[in-house]
Order: C-alpha cells, then structure tokens, then sequence
C-alpha cells in the first residue's frame, strides 16, 4: 500500500473508546491519587504539584506514540480498522511500588518523601530492564504458544483486573450493578444509546446522579459529600513535570531492597506486554513487538526523571476498545485530555465528583472480554492448558488477600503459624509458592501443557527446564531474586524435564486429537415442525 494513503484519525467509533479507554485511565488515576495522599500521606504539594503532572506528560507521550504507530499500520496496509493499543500506568505496579517500596520505607524513614524517591529508582531500573527486553521480546513471542501467553494474560485479568471492580459493584450494587447492565447492553448487546452517546459517558452519569441524589436527600450513598466537593478546589492551579534527578539519585541508597522486585517485576512488565502485543494480533494489528516495549521503557524512564513513581505499560483491552470502534483518535485524544487533568489539578475535583463504583463496571467489562479471548482464539484442545495457567495468579490473589487481612489485624502468616492456618483449610505455603512470579508461572505450566497435548514432547521439556533455571534463580515460585531459591520446586521442573524428553526418545504414544468445529445442523436451526 503506498504510504499516500492517509488514515483517517477519527471516526465515530471512537468516541466510544475515548469515554471507555478515558475513564479506565481516569480510575487509574484516582486510585494513584488516593495511594499517594492517604497511604503514602504524601502533601499535597508534591502530589498535585509534581507527580500528577510528570504522570500527565507520560501518559500523554504514550498514548500519542501508539496513535501514531497505529496510523503507520493503517498506512502500510491499508486497513480502516487498526485500534490503537491502549496504555497507561500499570495496576498491579502501581500497588507493588507503594505497598512494597514506597511505604514500608517511608514507614522506616519517617519521611514519606524518601518513599517516594525509592519509587522512582524503582521504575529507573525497571525502565532499563524493558528497553534491554524489547530486543530479545519477538523470539519469546515467536517461539511461546499463543495459549500460554493469552491464558496467563486471562489470569491476570481475572484475578487483578476484575475480581475488585465486581466487589466493589455489588457493595454499592445500586450504582455499580446499574452502570454495569448499561455497559453491556451496548458493548456486548449492540444497544444504541440516544444520539449515539457513548455507554461509558452514560453509565458514569447515571452512577453519579445516583450517588449525588442520595447525597442531596440526607444519605451517603457512593460515598459523596459536598465537603470532599468543596476541598477539591484548593488543589486547583497549572504545575509544569520539572526534572528530578536529585530524587531519582537519593533513592538509590535502598537498592538492595529495590533489586529484589525490580527486576522480576521488569520481566513481568516484559511478559505481559507480549501477551498484549499478542492479543492485538489475535484482534488483527501486528505491532513490532520492539518498538512497543523499548517504547514503554523510554516513556517510564522520562516519566520517573520527572517525578512519576508509576511504569508504563501497554495495557490488556485492546480487542475491547476495537470492538467497540475504536481506532486511531481514540488513544490520542485520551492523551491531551489526561495531561491537561493532570496539569491543572482537575483530578482532585473528579476524585470527589464521581463514584468509583460508577466506573469500575468497565474495568470488569475489559475482563471477561480478555478471559474470552484466551479460549476463543487458541485450539479447543488447549482449553485445559489455558486453565492452568490461570492457577498461579489465583495463588497470588489468594496470598494478597489473606496478606492484607492479617496486616490489617496487625499480624502475618508467619506469627499466626502456617500449621493454623493449614487447619482451616488454608495451604499458605503453597499459595505463596505458586503465586510468586505468576505471570512467568503461567506461561511456562501452560506452555508445558499445550506440547504435551500436541505430542511435542522435546519442545515441553525445553519449556519445563527453563521453568526450572527461572524458579532456581526466584524469578518464579520465590519471594525474591537470588541463588537456590526454592530449589526443591525447580528440581521438579527438571524432573519434568527428563521425563518429557524420556518420551520424546522411548514412548508411544497416539497422536494428537484432531481439532473439528462443531457446528449446528441446518434442522437445528429450523423452527420445530
């Protein structure tokens, strides 16, 4: 196709996208918000006045990049259909960097500040091990099943994309059940709403006249309150990113705590944008996976030379926003509308205006439309490959959990002793074992299962071996980088290892059941006669 051909940068489609996209962004953003001022109890200076607005540039340079690389796509082929891949700060990061850097250093220190600089070392580092990544990323995704990568992607959605948006829908499930039922009647039902108004931008109005209505009649419903409204304003103003460096450089004093999940959560970070660069060409848009990783490496690392605390990350959904219509101006425009919330302390007044249960529904939505995916664009025989891999993000969720509970009753696991726990049911030890590095986990066990079910024994050993070197060195089935961690689980991937490669050479066996599509007879589909 010749490169005169120019896309067309907006289309109708797109404005769905836009609400959709935005707001998934828009929560994101006030989660981040409401981490930073009432757990990290950072002032408010620093978050308004400095973070948000390194945030609001990142995200603005990320989401502007892929608009332009899905344009060069559209271009090249000539297609009228590419969607641009969604991205913005990553969720399960962004409670890793609080919880286990930032805070517990704040908590020691006294000074939430140095928490904060611990962060941005944080992403420092990881930004390196993403741009180092992105150049060996095209052979793991060449030679990785698609349904160990969309099934640990579908893991991850399941347990950390979804589960807390549906709880917190059906403690407020006035509000969240409503938004819901909106979201899927159009998205999902093919309901036109009035005037074509985007099913997001509806579900968020109504959520918000529900919660504001309780409020103006005396309750509390949603959780809104004209003073949280009437404080919001004093976070009000125009703040510039201004290069921290200074701060970047103070947080290296806590390296040694840093490392330990740094890196690991980098190979994550790595792991799971292939699994989004997969799940778009699934959808229909191959991107060079080179240019996107090396791409969120670079934007993460001008983002924490600015003050962000937060990485970068292509995001799960893709193929939801492109079925909704979403295409090139969707992701673009979401960019300058972010970075201007961002700069002008707008999101202090939305984080007070809008119930969260009002935009949680889309994140569930995103969810089951990623489950799906894993089942419905791998072979039918790999289904149960794809279940297995769901198993360690379970765990993890699991052991976050139970964490958080008896941190909250200010203990652990250790002090109330495993054997009680163990008691009532609950195997601690093995969630912990299984959850840790549960996006590798993921792929490694489903890819194991899907070429034991092709009868490709030698690739499955390769597979079940390498299990066994990332679980030797903690990037898999451990608490932390190093040597010899949880060595008794890595031997049993070497075991497995032999065994396979033990029946690639002496087994016989049948061979692999051939896939057929099953469809309804033509008299199934006639009415009775």
């Amino acid at each position: 196709m010749s490169t005169t051909y120019k896309p067309k940068i907006w289309t109708p489609g797109d404005w769905n996208a836009f609400f959709g996209f935005g707001t998934n962004i828009l929560v994101n953003l006030l989660t981040l918000t409401a981490l930073l001022r009432f757990v990290l109890k950072m002032p408010d200076a620093i978050v308004f006045g400095r973070i948000l607005p390194a945030t609001g540039l990142m995200l603005c340079m990320s989401t502007m990049y892929y608009a332009w690389l899905a344009y060069k796509l559209a271009q090249k082929t000539g297609r009228t259909d590419v969607c641009a891949l969604p991205s913005g700060i990553s969720v399960p990061h962004m409670f890793v960097v609080t919880f286990v850097i930032m805070l517990p250093i704040a908590l020691k220190t006294g000074d939430p500040i140095k928490g904060w600089e611990a962060g941005l070392t944080w992403v420092f580092i990881q930004s390196f091990v993403l741009m180092i990544g992105g150049f060996i990323a095209p052979i793991i995704r060449k030679i990785t099943p698609r349904a160990a990568l969309l099934g640990t992607l579908a893991g991850v959605s399941i347990s950390f994309i979804s589960m807390r948006p549906a709880l917190e829908m059906f403690q407020t499930p006035v509000i969240g059940v409503t938004c819901f039922a909106i979201i899927l009647l159009s998205w999902f039902g093919g309901v036109r709403y009035y005037k074509g108004i985007p099913a997001g931008l509806i579900a968020i109005a109504v959520g918000s006249a529900i919660a504001w209505g309780s409020t103006l009649f005396g309750g509390s419903y949603g959780g809104m309150t004209m003073a949280k409204l009437h404080d919001s304003f004093s976070n009000f103003g125009f703040s510039i990113p201004l290069p921290a460096f200074d701060h970047v450089f103070s947080g290296f004093q806590f390296l040694g705590v840093i490392l330990v999940t740094a890196i690991p959560f980098g190979i994550y970070d790595l792991v799971e944008a292939l699994d989004n660069v997969e799940s778009a060409s699934v959808a229909g848009d191959d991107f060079p996976t080179t240019r996107v990783l090396t791409a969120d490496g670079v934007v993460s690392l001008i983002g924490c030379c600015l003050g962000n605390p937060f990485i970068n990350a292509v995001y799960i959904g893709h193929p939801g926003w492109k079925s909704m219509g979403g295409r090139i101006g969707y992701s673009a425009a979401t960019g300058v509308v972010v970075i201007l919330f961002c700069t002008f302390g707008i999101i202090s007044l939305m984080s007070s205006l809008i119930p969260i249960v009002a935009i949680s529904p889309i994140l569930l939505y995103i969810g089951m439309l990623i489950g799906a995916q894993a089942f419905q664009e791998t072979p039918r025989s790999h289904a149960p490959a794809i279940i297995l891999a769901l198993t360690p993000h379970l765990a993890a969720w699991g052991k976050l959990l139970i964490d958080n509970s008896l941190g909250a009753a200010g203990t652990n696991a250790a002090t109330v002793g495993l054997d009680k726990l163990g008691q009532v049911g609950v195997l601690y030890h093995g969630l912990e074992v299984m959850g840790g590095g549960s996006i590798l986990s993921g792929v490694i066990l489903a890819a194991v299962a899907v070429f034991i079910i092709d009868r490709k024994f030698v690739k499955g050993a390769a597979f079940a071996a390498a299990g066994g070197v990332l679980t030797f060195f903690g990037l898999m089935h451990g608490e932390k980088i190093g040597i010899g961690e949880s060595p008794v689980v890595a031997a049993s991937y070497l075991l497995v290892a032999l065994i396979l490669g033990g029946c690639a050479k002496f087994a016989t066996v049948s061979a692999p059941a051939v896939e057929e599509e099953h469809e309804l007879d033509d008299e199934m589909l006639e009415p009775a006669k």
